[in-house]
């Protein structure tokens, strides 16, 4: 399926809404529910409140599906509209840190936390485990306008003019935190990027 098929379905799904027909929310969400997730849960690095935000923004999109320009990429709306709601989740977050009594989570395997088992000698997968929890970590520790960029160009390949319009950004203040947040990256991951 090429791009330009699920734009015209996205194009069609909304005029649809817009003209009164809520089904049409279902189609959306059927399409979108699974990438959006993905995003807000390696942006937030908890799957509650990615869940919460991913819903919240199917709201949005309903409450403010007149607000929609017909002719724009509907995914990048909807990626703006749940970016922004994250943001401002992890502003209220900053202003009330939670402390849990289960301990920091850290231990505790979670979709965001957990990745497809692979085939491979017992040491092969201790090595890969190793490497993608340092990534992991390595990504969680920039500094949120950075860890935006990466999560938005590299792990959901969006590009650069994609995530200025969510990230609501110039394409060249992106490429410049996309190239600070590499720079970090590459200096948290020297170990691994030598062994490779």
């Amino acid at each position: 399926m090429s791009t330009a098929e699920p734009d015209a379905l996205d194009q069609a799904d909304m005029a649809r809404l817009v003209a009164g027909h809520d089904a049409a929310l279902t189609a959306l969400m059927e399409r979108h529910s699974g990438p959006l997730f993905g995003f807000l849960c390696r942006f937030l690095r908890d799957e509650d409140a990615a869940s919460d935000l991913a819903q919240e923004t199917f709201v949005r999109v309903y409450q403010h599906r007149m607000d929609f320009k017909p002719g724009h990429r509907f995914s990048t709306w909807l990626f703006t509209i749940g970016g922004n709601l994250a943001r401002n989740h992890l502003r209220a977050r900053s202003r009330r840190p939670e402390v849990s009594l289960e301990g920091d989570g850290e231990d505790q395997p979670g979709l965001a936390n957990t990745l497809p088992a692979s085939d491979g000698s017992p040491a092969d997968q201790t090595a890969r485990t190793e490497q993608q929890a340092a990534v992991r970590a390595a990504v969680a520790g920039l500094p949120d306008d950075l860890r935006e960029a990466i999560v938005l160009c590299e792990l959901e390949d969006r590009s650069v003019a994609e995530a200025a319009t969510i990230l609501g950004a110039t394409a060249k203040a992106v490429e410049s935190r996309l190239y600070r947040a590499r720079g970090q990256l590459r200096q948290q991951l020297a170990r691994w990027l030598a062994a490779s």
